[in-house]
């Protein structure tokens, strides 16, 4: 282990109350940094591999079927220089009926010229579950690119959460982009919170494809911005099957001289199908900013904690 990769795990341990559980050899993980696999713990019922092919780090999860994963597995990339080029294909595979929780940390507290690339593949055979959650901490200069794709394919009465949340430091460029197709009876829900600050600028696109009879899903997205940020939020729902509903749910708040902009897209092509969309986009309510003046807030006090409530 190099002395970055020390230093990336510190900062895990500092960050997330429960990041010691990756010491547990009951625990599996993979751990990277930078363009190097630190480590892999695979534990009975879960495979864990990881390899560098054309320099591009790649790692394969796969959980066997019927296995009730106990402990969350673990995933914890980053980079700890001010720069550098990361770039990662993650391969996840639950078997028939398993069900595991998957925890990404992504931490990149030094940035200043730093590109990460990840190529996720997500694949839930019949009646199988995954609870997937990707968190970010970023530093204060915004020097970082962060680019996430995910194909995730749910099977028949499987059921796949997932929550993107970047709300520590700057964001940086972010380019998320995540396409999730739902068989017959699968349930899929895609939350993204994102903070932008300073010149960030943020670019979030969900694509829910409900394919199967009885297909649910939902596509949440809270976002919010001040200084000169800008983001852009496309959120897709296909209703393709009979009986088959999905919702979008889209919220975003600008302050200073930040700009944001929602665009919901519904593609109903079965009269059975139902899709629905809300979307707010605007600064701090008033209302709110005055009740908790009232309570004895500051009126910067006041306006944090109703970010904080919308990100949460």
């Amino acid at each position: 282990m190099t002395e970055s990769s020390g230093d990336l795990l510190a900062l895990l341990f500092r960050t997330y109350a429960d990041a010691a559980i990756l010491n547990s050899p009951e625990t599996a993980h993979v751990v990277v940094d930078g363009q190097e696999l630190v480590s892999a713990n695979a534990i009975p019922g879960v495979s864990v591999t990881g390899r560098r092919e054309d320099g591009v780090i790649v790692a394969e999860i796969t959980v066997a079927p019927g296995v009730e994963v106990r402990n969350p597995i673990h995933t914890c990339v980053g980079i700890m220089q001010p720069e550098g080029d990361q770039r990662l294909r993650v391969v996840v595979a639950l078997g028939e009926g398993a069900r595991a929780r998957l925890v990404s940390h992504c931490l990149f507290p030094y940035a200043r010229q730093v590109r990460h690339e990840m190529e996720a593949r997500v694949d839930l055979a019949a009646g199988a579950e995954l609870d997937y959650s990707e968190g970010h901490v970023h530093g204060p200069y915004g020097g970082v690119t962060v680019i996430p794709r995910s194909i995730v394919r749910v099977g028949p009465g499987a059921r796949f959460r997932s929550d993107f949340h970047l709300i520590q430091g700057r964001a940086g460029a972010v380019e998320l982009d995540v396409r999730v197709e739902v068989a017959e009876g699968g349930v899929a829900e895609i939350t993204a919170r994102v903070a932008g600050s300073g010149s960030d600028r943020i670019s979030l696109r969900d694509e829910l494809v409900l394919a199967g009879r009885e297909a649910r899903g939902l596509i949440k997205t809270r976002v919010a911005l001040s200084g000169e940020a800008r983001a852009e939020v496309l959120g897709i729902t296909r209703g393709q099957a009979a009986g088959a509903r999905g919702h979008m749910d889209c919220m975003e708040l600008v302050r200073d001289h930040a700009v944001a902009r929602a665009e919901p897209i519904v593609d109903v092509s079965h009269p059975q199908a139902k899709v629905t969309h809300e979307a707010a986009v605007g600064t701090v309510d008033q209302k709110q900013l005055d009740t908790l003046m009232a309570h004895g807030l500051s009126p910067e006090a006041a306006v944090d904690l109703i970010v904080t409530g919308l990100l949460r």
